[in-house]
């Protein structure tokens, strides 16, 4: 409820110059009625600043434990300056997002507090199938390259039609989070979404895994059973590794696609195939196809919109976008508040050539946050083979991520003075997990 507001030294605008400023910002008086609140700040707590003005902070802005952990609150009694404390908004009918607040006292001219100023920054990182399915400007998704941005571009016209989809890319290039993302952009986004990986599928077993079994088909097989194309009805069905495919089972996959039906094993009706399939593959399938070891007939019913995505080594200005997102997403999983990545270390990381792609990026941002103390990543928290000649801020090189988590949890045990719930709350992990870590290392002594 919106309260009538008193005059409150500041409420010029251009005491506010910070409407283009990526972090969100407001201001309130001794109340904690709102008298400020920015664009950004706006934009993650998702409601209109217009709207925020003149309610208290803890209507606009609810957060987990607000009473108990309310830094403004501190900051104005203490009449001091707090920084970089992690607190979680809670969001009506949005996900909840963790934040790190900073926040200053506002002075009246005589010496006497009057207020607050709260600057927060959204450490979620985003989501990219997320922004994806809500149309977020190209910058949103991790990519400025032009050929990776037109096809983004063309996705929601791709998504809204049947047709079969085959991405074409390398390990760990995202392949599956643009299958979903055409899912969720699609007509069929309330229905399902089901993947498989063909080749992590026995030969044996691929057929009734994918078209279901009935009762009797075989031995042990006591009642009916649905596969993965019953399974994905009225959604999408993504065929990941379609090119590890057994020839004998393409066959069925083509009448599937072409007559979209299919028979269980062991049964005897057919059954309708309500189902939008997209294949995803790291192998040349048209060199396949001259090999004779993949069905032409199947690969032109596949090759009708094709999408190659292209490795993360032909886009290394793509690097800090993605390093960026990434790291908004280890902040939270290392309970570690980490600004950035120090010039040298961006500049070895986009050097790298990354063989894992997207992947691999993951893995190496997530290793530098496990080892990273200070608020910038440094060179010598990255892997041994990224480092090179370059220090070792103190840390060891060549240790294994085993190693690492342990020296992470016995750092935290320590640090709450041997309080183990302490420090599973630190690192956001279960009591089981953090005996686990360091029950492991204490075995292989």
């Amino acid at each position: 409820m919106k309260r009538p507001l008193d005059p409150f030294p500041g409420d010029d605008a251009s005491a506010f110059a910070l409407e283009n400023v990526a972090d969100g910002v407001f201001a309130v008086d001794r109340d904690f009625i709102i008298r400020y609140f920015n664009l950004a700040a706006g934009e993650i707590a998702r409601v209109a600043p217009a709207d925020a003005v003149g309610r208290t902070c803890r209507e606009v802005l609810g957060v987990t434990n607000c009473r108990s952990v309310c830094v403004l609150r501190q900051c104005m009694e203490e009449a001091r300056p707090i920084a970089n404390r992690i607190v979680t908004l809670k969001r009506a009918g949005c996900p909840n997002v963790p934040v790190c607040v900073s926040v200053a006292p506002i002075w009246a001219t005589g010496g006497m507090v009057i207020g607050g100023v709260q600057v927060f920054r959204d450490l979620s990182g985003g989501g990219f199938v997320s922004r994806l399915a809500g149309l977020q400007p190209l910058d949103d998704f991790g990519t400025c390259d032009p050929h990776l941005s037109e096809i983004v571009r063309m996705l929601p016209q791709i998504a809204q039609s049947d047709s079969t989809v085959l991405l074409l890319g390398e390990s760990g290039t995202g392949k599956e989070v643009f299958a979903r993302a055409i899912h969720k952009l699609s007509q069929r986004s309330t229905g399902p979404f089901v993947a498989v990986n063909c080749g992590a599928l026995p030969e044996q077993l691929m057929e009734s895994e994918l078209f279901g079994y009935k009762s009797g088909a075989f031995t042990d097989a006591r009642r009916d059973k649905p596969g993965r194309f019953a399974l994905a009805d009225s959604g999408t069905l993504l065929l990941d590794e379609i090119g590890d495919l057994p020839y004998a089972m393409q066959a069925k996959i083509l009448r599937a696609l072409q007559e979209r039906s299919y028979e269980p094993l062991g049964g005897v009706e057919t059954l309708p195939a309500d189902v939008r399939v997209i294949a995803a593959t790291n192998r040349d399938l048209g060199r396949m196809v001259a090999e004779g070891s993949f069905r032409q007939d199947l690969y032109y019913r596949l090759n009708v919109v094709v999408i190659r995505i292209p490795p993360l080594r032909e886009r290394p200005g793509d690097v800090p976008l993605l390093v960026e997102r990434v790291l908004g997403r280890c902040r939270m999983a290392v309970a570690k508040n980490i600004s950035s990545v120090s010039p040298e270390a961006m500049e070895k990381l986009m050097a790298h050539n990354y063989p894992g792609n997207i992947r691999e990026l993951e893995n190496i941002i997530e290793y530098a946050a496990i080892l990273c103390q200070e608020q910038v990543i440094e060179p010598c928290h990255l892997p041994e083979h990224l480092r090179g000649e370059s220090g070792g801020c103190g840390v060891r090189t060549g240790r294994t991520m085993a190693e690492v988590r342990f020296l992470a949890a016995r750092e935290a045990v320590e640090r709450h003075g041997g309080n183990r719930n302490a420090a599973c709350r630190e690192l956001e992990i279960s009591k089981d997990t953090l005996r686990r870590i360091l029950g492991r290392r204490d075995a292989d002594a």
